[in-house]
């Protein structure tokens, strides 16, 4: 779940073009998580037809802009410190974390440095990599897609 501008980070570094964000949204807009939204009987008004149950939503589209105002500053911090410019340079490039180390248990015997590592050079190095060596390895946006939506 994308909840804060560490989670976008994070999931910028391991690799995703795109995040989207789902009940953090809603929680902005003051929906309390009650499970009711298929039932037409939101008791916050966010998710029903109802007039009367309509009238008990006091959300705004500003509370979602400004959440999202905050996520996106909190990921220009996460970037600043890493030195990175723009969200394109940042992913692919796992290498950049660094697992916890007071791990406990179970996780403290888990090793992530075959995942942590930066995408450019796992491509190269692949027996499977299909890059030429005089040609850069593209992390993001490679392919337009056509889902045939439209």
């Amino acid at each position: 779940q994308m909840k804060t501008g560490r989670d976008v980070a994070v999931a910028f570094l391991l690799g995703a073009e795109e995040v989207a964000f789902s009940t953090a949204p809603l929680i902005a807009l003051g929906c309390i998580m009650m499970r009711k939204c298929h039932l037409n009987t939101c008791p916050v008004g966010i998710a029903t037809q109802d007039p009367e149950l309509r009238k008990l939503f006091f959300g705004k589209p500003e509370y979602v802009v400004n959440f999202l105002f905050m996520v996106a500053e909190e990921i220009r911090t996460y970037m600043a410190y890493m030195g990175f410019r723009s969200t394109n340079e940042m992913i692919g490039r796992a290498d950049m974390l660094k697992p916890k180390k007071q791990a406990m248990g179970k996780l403290a015997e888990l090793d992530l440095s075959n995942i942590l590592v930066n995408s450019q050079e796992l491509a190269r190095s692949s027996p499977y990599s299909l890059v030429p060596d005089n040609e850069p390895v593209h992390l993001y946006n490679k392919m337009k897609q056509d889902h045939g939506l439209e």
